[in-house]
């Protein structure tokens, strides 16, 4: 169920909160692309920044408009387990299928700390629960031995989004969680590399403009096309780096507006692109045959 090309969709902003509109809209667009799943409320939808009414509108909004066409898997981490485990409820109440819990970040826990914090969460909700590792961005690497007592232990730990970038960590899940222990790239340019390695699929940030080119890499790596994976894997690479020439969401929120599909607005203290990375940017749509040169 939770597998294949999955978007960390962005959160549209206007000058009223949340741009309701625009945000159906993009799922709307997502699902007619053929997406396998639908993430709000993760990184890439500035989850940090939402107030607690405006991360619990996101996922119930996100859930009715899907109307179970695809899985949701809500975005419900933090660094306060008690906020994580209330985040997580919710998204159980509204209907979301999983949750997507983020390493806690900043307070630094131990593997002990890891193991506590994502059981007591898994314990507090009959939800599925996919881990999400990103040491780059939590100051935090949930150690495969972590993983894979959690997956022992906790019945509806049923997988990892992988972002440390470490392919031997991905590999060495694998082996030890088992084959139905779902691994899901975090990083868009490991997505081949990862499925090679048996995983699962991506939680993608490049999907949120073409999505169905992410979706075609893995349809023809399920369908045993390697080489047709590995050439449109190349093709999209420019794009992919683009996507982070500034931390993400930045880069992302501007080409959605550069393609017209929502505003670019950023919350603090995230904020507009430089002007030459920006120039990088429109150029990196243009070669891709997204955006006219004339923008």
């Amino acid at each position: 169920m939770f597998k294949g090309a999955i978007v960390a969709i962005i959160t549209p902003f206007n000058e009223n909160g949340i741009d309701e509109n625009n945000f159906k809209k993009l799922i709307h667009f997502q699902i007619e692309s053929g997406i396998n799943g639908i993430v709000p409320c993760g990184t890439t939808g500035e989850s940090p920044t939402l107030t607690t009414n405006e991360h619990n509108r996101v996922v119930e909004l996100c859930v009715k408009e899907v109307k179970g066409r695809v899985p949701v898997i809500a975005g419900t981490g933090s660094n306060s387990t008690a906020e994580a485990i209330s985040l997580t409820k919710h998204a159980k109440k509204v209907g979301a299928d999983a949750a997507l819990i983020v390493t806690p970040y900043y307070n630094k826990p131990t593997q002990k700390g890891l193991y506590l914090h994502f059981k007591a969460i898994a314990d507090s909700v009959d939800i599925p629960v996919i881990l999400y590792n990103i040491e780059g961005r939590t100051g935090r690497n949930i150690e495969t031995s972590t993983v894979a007592a959690l997956a022992k232990d906790c019945k509806n730990i049923i997988g990892v989004k992988e972002a440390s970038g470490s392919l031997a960590q991905a590999k060495d899940v694998k082996k030890a969680c088992g084959n139905d222990f779902i691994i899901l790239s975090g990083d868009d340019a490991l997505t081949l590399p990862i499925l090679e390695l048996g995983g699962h699929g991506v939680i993608s940030v490049v999907a949120n403009i073409v999505p169905k080119d992410v979706i075609g890499i893995i349809n023809a790596f399920n369908n045993g096309d390697i080489e047709s994976a590995k050439k449109m894997s190349e093709n999209l690479r420019p794009l992919i780096d683009a996507m982070f020439i500034e931390t993400n969401p930045i880069p992302v929120k501007k080409a959605a507006e550069l393609l017209g599909f929502c505003s670019g607005a950023l919350r603090l203290p995230l904020c507009d692109m430089e002007e030459k990375n920006l120039e990088k940017l429109k150029n990196a749509l243009e070669n891709y045959g997204l955006l006219s040169s004339v923008v």
